[in-house]
């Protein structure tokens, strides 16, 4: 009998660990589904492989070939433009490998990728242990990183928020970039930590604005931020 009780209580065991195991997804499935118009929603899963919302690879065999230094200096555009039109949600999930909406292949093709997405774009207490590019991203619907860690370099350079976006209790391991990105519903940085410098130069910001808890261990460029019409320091005298 005690033998029996402790054969049960070992299946039980590896059982709850294997509910608890992160599974294993390939960025280029995910990249496929996104293709077919397939929503994506994943939990507790890692993402191997770099997930490209802009299939750069893709498009660059259909793009005529560019002298750099005279096309789009002369009246050109080099932005090629991707939307992802399916709804995609990633919750306490682990990338270990690029994540890019923004690419500038400037260096082999003179084109720069940029992805934007179309509905939800939810990144929920993911680890960004590579690169999470969104440099000109647009972002129409909800969007959020609360509670994200981005260990290597990211930026929102550019960026668009349509609805209000949290960026609550994520955390920022290198420089954060929100240079030009506009916020037109509110944003969230309560108990944000960013363990670098902060760049919100330019940065506009129509509706809430929480940055209770938020800690910056270093700089924060605020030159020509506008938070509902007044600048950064006059908004933090105004909300003391």
């Amino acid at each position: 009998m005690k033998n029996k009780i402790t054969l049960i209580a070992l299946m039980a065991f590896l059982m709850t660990s294997v509910g608890f195991a992160q599974k294993t997804i390939k960025a280029s499935d995910i990249m496929k589904d996104m293709k077919n118009g397939k929503d994506i929603s994943y939990n507790n899963a890692t993402i191997v492989g770099d997930l490209d919302f802009t299939y750069m690879e893709e498009k660059l065999v259909d793009l005529p070939k560019r002298k750099r230094n005279s096309w789009w200096k002369n009246g050109g555009s080099n932005t090629v433009k991707h939307y992802i039109k399916s709804k995609v949600s990633f919750v306490n999930c682990t990338f270990e490998d690029n994540v890019l909406a923004y690419i500038p292949d400037s260096e082999n093709s003179g084109y720069t990728f940029v992805a934007s997405f179309k509905d939800d774009a939810i990144f929920k207490g993911c680890t960004f242990e590579r690169k999470a590019m969104f440099k000109y991203s647009k972002f129409d619907e909800q969007a959020s990183f609360a509670g994200a860690k981005f260990e290597d370099d990211t930026t929102f350079k550019y960026a668009e928020f349509d609805n209000n976006v949290s960026f609550a209790k994520a955390v920022f391991k290198e420089t954060a970039t929100f240079k030009y990105t506009k916020f037109k519903d509110g944003v969230s940085f309560n108990n944000t930590d960013f363990q670098e410098d902060l760049n919100i130069k330019y940065t506009n910001v129509r509706g809430e604005f929480d940055i209770k808890g938020m800690k910056v261990a270093y700089d924060i460029n605020s030159k020509y931020t506008k938070i509902n019409g007044k600048s950064f320091n006059r908004y933090l005298l105004d909300n003391r």
